[in-house]
C-alpha cells in the first residue's frame, strides 16, 4: 500500500513550501512533489498604482533581497520612459547593488546552506544551524560574519535610504549623489568584503574540498541535472549582475540564446501544474516536455551555479582565479552538480567584492549629476537584473498617465521551479529505499531545493495576508490529543 511522507515547513529559505513524497509498495519512491501552497498577487496590487511606486511596492514582497527588486523596478522604469541615467548614477547603482550581493550571499552560506556542509548535512537537527556553524568555525570567525554584514548594510542604508526598503533608485538615476566621505566609507567596506570573500572560500576550501564525503554528495548523480542555464553576461561573456544581455547555453555549454531584456517573452514562458501554486518557466525555444532534462526539455536553472556556466569568466582577477579552480576541480564547463550552488555563489560574493572595490575607488562616484529628468510619456517597460537567487524581470504597462494597467514579475525561484521540483524528486529517490526515512535522509532530501537559495516570498505570496497553519498535539505515547487549524 502507498504511504505518503510529508515534510512540513521545509526549512532555511525564504517563504513557505512543503515536500510530499509518495512511496511504492517497496517502500522506495514513487514521486516526490515539491509545493509552495501560497498563492501569488502581487501583479495585482500593482494595477492601478503610479508606476514610479513600483520600486517602492516591489521591495516589500521579500525582506531578503528587497534591494533586488528595488534595482529591477528601476530599471524598468528608465525603459518605460526611456531616459537613460547618467554615468555616475549607474555606477552608484550597481555599487550600491554589489555590496548587497556581498551581504547577502554571506547570508546564504553561513546562515542558509552552510549548516549543512560546515556542520554536516546528517548530524542532529539542532545542530544545523547558524550556532552549530559557530561551534565549528569558531566565535571569531562569527563576529567576522556578522560584522562584515552589519558594516555592508549600513553602507546600504548611507547611500540608499534604507537597507531593507531602499529609497534610491528613480526613473533616469537616483535620488542622491554620494559624498567624498561616503565614498571613503565605501572604499573601506569594500576592502574589508574583498578579504572576507577570499576568507569564505578558504573556509569551504578547508571544511568542504578537504572532505572526501562532502566531495562526493557534491558531484554525486543524486545531485545532478543536465539542463539548459541562464544569466547576464558583459560584452565579453563575463558574469555581470547589473547589466548586460541574458545568454543561455545548453547542456553541452554551448551557446543557445543571446538577448535583451526586452526579448525575453519570445524565449521564456511559463507553465502550471495543479499541485502548486509557483509557474514553471521553460524555454519556448524548445518547448514544455515535462520535468525532465537534457537539450530536448526546455527546463532552465538559474542562480550562481548557472551564472557562472551561461558565462565564460569573471570580470575582476580574484574571482577569475577561482572560476578558474572551481571548473579545473569538478571536470570541466559546464557543471551539472546542484550542489556546487554553494562554491559557485561564493565565487559570485568575491567578485561582487572586486567589484564594489573597483567602483568605490572611481573619481566619478562623487559627480552630482546623477539622474536625467524622463520627457517621454509612459507605455512600456522592461528591466532585469541578477538576483542572488537569479535572474530577475520586471516588465510593466502603463496607461498615458503612467498607472499600471498590466505588470509581469519573472522572479528567480519561479525561473528555477521546474529544476528544483525536479532535484528534490530525485534526491528523494536517491536517498529513500525500503521506506527508511529518519530526520538526516530528510534533510539530504531538503538539500536538494537549499542549493539554490529559493525565494518563495518572491515566486509566490499568500492572499489575504495570512498563512494556512496546522498546529498537532501529541502525547507522550504519539497519539493525537489536539488539532488547531487555520485555513
Amino acid at each position: 500500500m502507498t504511504r505518503k511522507i510529508v515534510v512540513d515547513p521545509i526549512t532555511r529559505l525564504e517563504g513557505h513550501g512543503k515536500i510530499d513524497i509518495f512511496l511504492n509498495d517497496e517502500g522506495n519512491v514513487d514521486r516526490a512533489y515539491f509545493q509552495v501552497p501560497e498563492l501569488r498577487g502581487f501583479e495585482k496590487f500593482a494595477e492601478g498604482r503610479p508606476a514610479e511606486d513600483m520600486p517602492q511596492i516591489t521591495s516589500r514582497i521579500c525582506g531578503v533581497c528587497p534591494t533586488a527588486h528595488h534595482m529591477a523596478a528601476t530599471k524598468a522604469l528608465d525603459d518605460l520612459y526611456k531616459v537613460d541615467p547618467p554615468s555616475a548614477a549607474k555606477k552608484i547603482r550597481e555599487l550600491i547593488y554589489s555590496t548587497f550581493y556581498v551581504e547577502d550571499h554571506a547570508l546564504h552560506f553561513f546562515f542558509l546552506g552552510g549548516p549543512d556542509f560546515v556542520v554536516g548535512p546528517t548530524a542532529p537537527k539542532a545542530e544545523r544551524n547558524i550556532l552549530g556553524v559557530l561551534g565549528k568555525v569558531g566565535l571569531e570567525i562569527g563576529r567576522e560574519v556578522i560584522g562584515v554584514r552589519k558594516q555592508l548594510r549600513d553602507l546600504i542604508s548611507l547611500a540608499g535610504g534604507k537597507v531593507i526598503h531602499p529609497v534610491f533608485g528613480l526613473p533616469g538615476g537616483i535620488s542622491k549623489p554620494l559624498r567624498k566621505e561616503d565614498q571613503e566609507k565605501f572604499i573601506a567596506g569594500a576592502d574589508r568584503a574583498v578579504k572576507f570573500g577570499l576568507f569564505s572560500l578558504q573556509i569551504f576550501n578547508d571544511v568542504v574540498l578537504k572532505n572526501k564525503q562532502y566531495v562526493e554528495a557534491i558531484t554525486s548523480d543524486m545531485y545532478t541535472h543536465k539542463t539548459y542555464y541562464m544569466g547576464l553576461v558583459d560584452d565579453k561573456n563575463r558574469v555581470n549582475f547589473y547589466d548586460g544581455k541574458l545568454r543561455v547555453v545548453k547542456p553541452d555549454g554551448k551557446e543557445f540564446l543571446k538577448f535583451n531584456a526586452q526579448e525575453y517573452l519570445k524565449h521564456v514562458a511559463e507553465h502550471v501544474e495543479p499541485w502548486s501554486y509557483i509557474k514553471f518557466c521553460y524555454l519556448k525555444d524548445v518547448g514544455w516536455k515535462g520535468f525532465s532534462e537534457g537539450s530536448e526539455s526546455g527546463v532552465y536553472a538559474v542562480a550562481p551555479l548557472a551564472r557562472l556556466n551561461a558565462a565564460e569568466g569573471m570580470a575582476t582577477p580574484k574571482a577569475q582565479e577561482a572560476y578558474e579552480q572551481f571548473y579545473k576541480r569538478l571536470g570541466g564547463r559546464p557543471v551539472h552538480h546542484t550542489l556546487a550552488n554553494h562554491w559557485a555563489r561564493l565565487i559570485e560574493l568575491l567578485y561582487a567584492a572586486e567589484r564594489m572595490q573597483e567602483l568605490a575607488n572611481d573619481l566619478e562616484m562623487v559627480s552630482p549629476d546623477v539622474r536625467t529628468i524622463p520627457t517621454e510619456r509612459p507605455k512600456e517597460g522592461i528591466g532585469v537584473v541578477e538576483a542572488p537567487r537569479g535572474t530577475l524581470f520586471h516588465h510593466y504597462q502603463t496607461d498615458e498617465r503612467g498607472l499600471i494597467t498590466k505588470a509581469n514579475l519573472i522572479v528567480a525561484t519561479q525561473n528555477n521551479a521546474a529544476r528544483i521540483a525536479m532535484s528534490v524528486d530525485k534526491a528523494a529517490r536517491g536517498v529513500i529505499k525500503n521506506g527508511t526515512v529518519d530526520d538526516g535522509i530528510l534533510n539530504l532530501i531538503e538539500m536538494g531545493f537549499r542549493a539554490y537559495d529559493p525565494c518563495h516570498g518572491c515566486a509566490t505570496h499568500a492572499l489575504p495576508g495570512q498563512m494556512p497553519l496546522m498546529v498537532r498535539v501529541y502525547d507522550r505515547e504519539h497519539r493525537l490529543v489536539k488539532e488547531v487549524r487555520r485555513d
